[in-house]
């Protein structure tokens, strides 16, 4: 009987292999290596001026034994020495680490899986950023119902619909329309100003009241033009059935603890000088429910996310306002629950479609909506980012 040399069981696989042939069952897989995390395009929010956390995330196949899992940086004439992310126990096939990047981008993020002999497997991601990330929310002027595409002509501004990431061209993914946004003009004006990637996270949904935001079984006395988002549940007595603020709180917590930068809320629309008027919402209520969606979604976020709210409330040239609503949303930033985003019903005439007819924004709109929300942001933004985290 022929004396078999000493090896690891898999090495003494590998020998039968080559000499029977055939397979070695389970540890005959081919060593593999997939990335859930990063994906092209994400923006990861910075903790600090210089720098933020970038979460390495995925499967890895080895025939047997241990492993390790590596990444390198490169950009801008970077490369940066292999950083370990994750060690392999036996049998282990998913891992996660976080490690530090500078902030900028797009980076460039190759991860290789290594085994005691060497590498085995490598993925490569062209495109990581680490700036500003924002999650925007509202009605259709937060969303996609402008008129004309807009694109960001950076080429630094990215969305996500909640699964995937990609460059903020209209229409952006995970907002309701079909139409253009201020989105591309808004991160272009950020990417301008600080030379870093910007992330967008659109949930806004088209003709809603921001009673239909409100958290599931929240009760209110006169219900919304539109039905959809909630229910009757007595004589003169409706709920939101809680979809909205679900997505809401989801995005959130799915971001992790200081994750985003701020949430955008640019809505007010459909609570305003109502053709029923008993669907219309007085500034008192549009208040109260507001702040209630704020401070509800802080608590599911599990941090004191910053809210920007704008003052809108604009139909057409003959209803450019209601002065209870937008007293409202001044309220909130005046008594330090929001912060203030910018006046949008004074964006009037060539600013709306329809020949400035129309409640919505023309391309010129977008473009002057996008660039008011940047003045607003930007000052603040400044202000902080050199202010450690609370």
């Amino acid at each position: 009987m022929p004396v078999l040399p000493m090896m690891s069981q898999w090495h003494w696989c590998r020998w039968l292999v080559a000499l029977l042939g055939g397979a070695c069952g389970a540890h005959a897989e081919e060593a593999a290596l997939r990335l859930t995390a990063p994906q092209e395009y994400q923006v990861h929010q910075r903790s600090a001026p210089d720098g933020g956390w970038v979460t390495i995330r995925g499967v890895a196949t080895l025939p047997a034994g241990s492993g390790w899992v590596e990444s390198r940086w490169t950009g801008d004439s970077m490369v940066t020495d292999w950083q370990p992310v994750a060690t392999l126990a036996p049998g282990q096939r998913e891992f996660a680490g976080r490690q530090r990047a500078p902030a900028g981008g797009w980076w460039g993020l190759t991860v290789r899986l290594r085994s005691p002999e060497g590498e085995v497997s490598r993925v490569e991601v062209s495109h990581v950023g680490v700036g500003e990330v924002f999650l925007v929310a509202g009605q259709s002027n937060a969303a996609n119902h402008g008129e004309g595409l807009q694109r960001p002509a950076s080429g630094r501004v990215a969305s996500f619909d909640g699964r995937e990431w990609r460059l903020a061209v209209d229409p952006q993914a995970g907002a309701s329309g079909t139409g253009g946004s201020f989105l591309p003009s808004f991160g272009d004006a950020l990417v301008e100003r600080f030379g870093l990637p910007v992330g967008l996270i659109p949930i806004a949904s088209g003709g809603t009241s921001v009673r239909e935001w409100l958290p599931r079984g929240v009760r209110f006395t006169n219900p919304p033009t539109v039905l959809q988002r909630v229910r009757q549940v007595g004589p003169g007595e409706w709920e939101s059935d809680g979809a909205l603020y679900e997505v809401l709180a989801a995005r959130l917590r799915e971001a992790g603890d200081r994750g985003i930068r701020a949430v955008l809320w640019h809505q007010g629309e459909s609570d305003a000088h109502q053709k029923d008027p008993t669907r219309t919402l007085t500034g008192t209520r549009y208040r109260e429910f507001l702040e209630r969606v704020i401070r509800d979604s802080r608590g599911a976020a599990g941090w004191s996310v910053p809210w920007f709210v704008a003052q809108a409330s604009y139909h057409t040239p003959d209803d450019p306002g209601s002065e209870d609503i937008r007293s409202a949303q001044r309220s909130l930033a005046a008594d330090g629950v929001a912060l203030a985003g910018p006046d949008t019903d004074a964006l009037t005439g060539a600013y709306r479609d329809q020949g400035g007819q129309g409640v919505h924004f023309s391309a010129l709109g977008l473009k002057e909506h996008g660039r008011q929300w940047a003045e607003a942001v930007t000052p603040w933004l400044e202000r902080i980012v050199d202010r450690p985290p609370e």
